[in-house]
């Protein structure tokens, strides 16, 4: 019998997410996820009346063919999976991963063939911009590792996060969205960061449920020379499968000129992916109020209630300062009490300290009133 959970997970996807309507079709992208939920999926779909399609992926599978990877056969992948991709109205991916290291040992030479080939062909060029998308992990004894919980906790926990009142929460994001559309200067302060740049005519995006799952963030994107100071992160965070700890980023007109963390040999190289890898694509405050401590997954970490995070490399097109590139780190800073505190600004007016807004409009986003 089918967890009820699944089916309730399915149906939001499908109806609340990407808005599936009769004789559209929709692309089910399978990666290492169980069959229970794939079917979920596939029957949800059919019963809003929409075509299901089925794709099949294995991180441990892509680990194979990006280590015997040649760039015709990048290339051939890419272009193949673009155009299923360009046939489809909606997109749904679900991810799964028994170790999140499966691909720390592929070489660089070969990541950026994955990425230039693949990644931005398919997903850059053509899901994101061009298709309603909405993509989740799944849970898994190595995330609930990785969070420190028991595998049951984590479960029920997983649960509670993907399948909240996402309609409740896009209603309360709605005044920061327009807050942020209407700010030039940001500044950050917490230990070891202080941060300024602008946002002005920059769109800012409300993210309620309809792309990623979990979900909780407003974002924009920094102007694209106007970040100077210097930024310490407190999360963990795992790109392209190396961890890092303490990366710690200084800008001087948009641009990154220093760079450290515990892994600077894998920060060097990822920074010097292309021109663009080095200027922000995304600015975001997070504010889910079921997430509330790192477990180096970015769809959960990046909405830490009481966060920020920026995002070195490729901006979004419905939020662009014209940066493009082949990366897109999402890197987090928490700013509660409890991870050293810290306060954010728009045009000198302090809008959240310590992780808590405190002007007036932005109170609904706070977690005792999201909860």
């Amino acid at each position: 019998m089918t967890d009820p959970r699944y089916t309730t997970l399915a149906e939001n996807l499908v109806s609340y997410s990407c808005e599936l309507q009769p004789g559209e079709k929709v692309l089910i992208d399978s990666i290492d996820c169980p069959m229970p939920m794939v079917r979920a999926l596939i029957r949800a779909a059919a019963a809003a009346g929409a075509h299901p399609v089925l794709q099949l992926h294995s991180h441990v599978l892509w680990r194979d063919l990006m280590l015997c990877g040649t760039e015709e056969q990048m290339k051939a992948i890419g272009e193949a999976e673009a155009h299923l991709m360009k046939e489809v109205q909606a997109y749904v991916a679900v991810r799964a991963n028994s170790n999140i290291c499966d691909w720390t040992d592929i070489p660089d030479e070969k990541m950026k063939l994955y990425r230039r080939y693949v990644w931005e062909v398919v997903h850059m060029d053509v899901r994101v911009p061009k298709t309603r998308w909405v993509i989740l992990r799944w849970p898994s004894p190595n995330m609930a590792q990785q969070a420190q919980m028991s595998t049951e906790t984590f479960e029920d926990f997983y649960f509670d996060v993907c399948n909240m009142d996402y309609a409740k929460m896009s209603r309360a994001m709605q005044p920061l969205r327009e807050l942020m559309e209407a700010t030039d200067k940001v500044r950050l302060v917490a230990p070891g960061t202080d941060l300024t740049f602008s946002i002005r005519g920059i769109p800012a995006v409300a993210c309620d449920g309809k792309l990623n799952i979990p979900d909780g963030e407003v974002f924009t994107a920094p102007t694209k020379t106007s970040a100077e100071g210097t930024i310490s992160f407190n999360s963990p965070t795992i790109y392209e499968g190396a961890t890092h700890e303490n990366v710690r980023l200084t800008f001087r007109e948009g641009k990154v000129v220093e760079a450290t963390s515990s892994n600077p040999a894998h920060l060097d190289a990822v920074l010097a992916t292309d021109e663009g890898a080095r200027y922000l694509g995304e600015f975001a405050i997070g504010f889910n109020p079921h997430i509330t401590k790192p477990m180096k997954d970015i769809l959960f970490d990046e909405k830490i209630a009481g966060s920020i995070h920026l995002t070195p490399g490729n901006c979004y097109d419905d939020a662009s300062n014209g940066n493009r590139s082949r990366i897109h780190w999402d890197l987090v800073l928490r700013m509660t009490e409890d991870a050293g505190g810290g306060e954010i600004y728009f045009d000198d007016r302090l809008i959240r300290k310590d992780g808590l807004f405190v002007v007036p409009e932005l109170l609904a986003l706070n977690p005792e009133n999201l909860l």
